[in-house]
């Protein structure tokens, strides 16, 4: 608990609730491999994190399911992220990193989410596990968005991220795959970018 809530008359709940979201800013220090768009510097999670969330809600008539829970989408997309302030962030090309990835970050997410009152806890939990199961209409869209928008800042900044680990077009289409299941739309702007990317030797 941080130390400035012993000194504050608060409920449990609000103590918790404010403990956690001090925890959170942690998120403002993990530094993702991505590049920003102008290439000038590497992008931290939270930054992506608000990102995907503005993408969703410019991106949203792209959903495949029509009458998708919009505000679902948007909490998984604020809170899938949150675990790396634990876990750190893993590169999505990086194959021996993303060995045990799921496990590190399923104890992060207890951990981290074991602040919250009980039932913010289970609902924010099942929310982060939803995501990563990938099967509801809203996980898919919510992953579609998290997967086009580090390609979209690479396909403008030179593909530095991409240069840096060698990253072939064969993984890039196998890795965001799941974006065709989200969005028809999202989806054909990726093949574009992809072979723009080909084209200009930003992937090999």
């Amino acid at each position: 608990m941080h130390s400035l809530l012993n000194n504050l008359n608060l409920t449990e709940r609000l103590s918790q609730q404010v403990n956690f979201i001090l925890e959170t800013d942690k998120l403002k220090q993990v530094i993702r491999r991505n590049f920003i768009a102008d290439g000038s510097r590497r992008e931290n999670t939270a930054e992506h994190s608000w990102q995907i969330i503005l993408i969703t809600l410019t991106f949203s008539e792209y959903a495949k399911e029509k009458n998708i829970d919009l505000l679902k989408v948007i909490k998984m997309l604020t809170l899938h992220d949150l675990v790396e302030i634990y876990a750190g962030d893993v590169f999505l090309f990086d194959e021996k990193a993303n060995v045990g990835k799921f496990e590190n970050e399923t104890q992060s997410a207890d951990q981290l989410f074991g602040l919250l009152p009980e039932e913010q806890k289970s609902e924010f939990k099942a929310l982060w596990l939803e995501f990563e199961a990938t099967q509801t209409p809203e996980s898919l869209f919510a992953n579609a968005i998290d997967r086009i928008t580090p390609f979209l800042l690479n396909s403008v900044n030179g593909g530095q991220s991409w240069t840096e680990a060698q990253v072939k077009a064969e993984q890039a289409l196998k890795k965001l795959a799941v974006i065709e299941q989200g969005s028809d739309e999202i989806w054909n702007l990726f093949l574009q970018l992809l072979e723009q990317a080909k084209i200009n030797k930003l992937l090999l």
